[in-house]
């Protein structure tokens, strides 16, 4: 089975509808998977669910998605760097999920892990639990969360073989590893592409198996957020 694609459009070819749900990984920018967040904008599906750990910034990432009004709800745990996002959600134009971030890591764990749901003692108490069944255990309250099962998953690796096993580089696996098991169909783009066994299985973060399409896109642009510089005087 050939899972390389010459490129996003054609990888979200025939896969991604309007109204889905699609999980996409990384943190800020950090392994965001840019080429194919500019396909699925430019592919026009509409009304949209996403889920990601933000949603990028004003132009960028998923904010263009936002600026294109393609996204109807975020499932999010932070979203302060996106000018857009704000203006949209305080007009009531956008509906937002907030989820803390170590709650949303594990809801989308456990989506690829098949549990439906679990209990956290993160949000006990506060608007996060609202409407949410609590229990106690061994004298300690907890929330019921339930797992993310999105339509698709868009992820970004620094490393696949033609298998689609996949290896990312430092703080880009993030959120990276959890979003590619949770999704029903996987796309992920990689800096680099290799053929199978050149990676050594001890190396391997997420197996091949949960991995449906892949990108090659060796140049990503790799945006830093934030860079505050200073003159030094001598």
């Amino acid at each position: 089975m050939n899972k390389v694609y010459p490129d996003a459009r054609s990888a979200l070819e025939g896969v991604v509808q309007d109204g889905q749900t699609i999980a996409v990984g990384g943190f800020g920018l950090c392994g965001i998977p840019e080429a194919l967040i500019a396909a699925l904008r430019d592919s026009g599906v509409k009304q949209l669910t996403a889920i990601s750990n933000n949603a990028g910034v004003d132009g960028f990432g998923l904010g263009q998605l936002l600026e294109t009004r393609q996204i109807k709800k975020m499932i999010a745990s932070y979203v302060g760097e996106n000018k857009e996002f704000a203006r949209q959600f305080l007009a009531g134009e956008l509906e937002l999920e907030f989820t803390p971030q170590g709650t949303l890591a594990e809801k989308l764990r456990a989506g690829g892990a098949g549990i439906p749901a679990f209990f956290t003692k993160t949000g006990y108490g506060t608007i996060v639990a609202e409407g949410k069944e609590t229990r106690e255990f061994n004298g300690e309250h907890y929330v019921m969360e339930h797992a993310l099962f999105p339509d698709v998953s868009l992820v970004k690796a620094y490393m696949a073989d033609r298998s689609g096993n996949l290896v990312f580089r430092k703080t880009a696996r993030n959120f990276n590893p959890n979003v590619a098991t949770a999704g029903k169909i996987c796309i992920v783009e990689v800096e680099k592409l290799v053929e199978v066994g050149e990676i050594d299985p001890d190396h391997v973060h997420t197996p091949g198996i949960f991995v449906h399409r892949i990108v090659h896109n060796p140049s990503p642009e790799k945006r830093i957020e934030q860079r505050t510089v200073r003159t030094v005087s001598n």
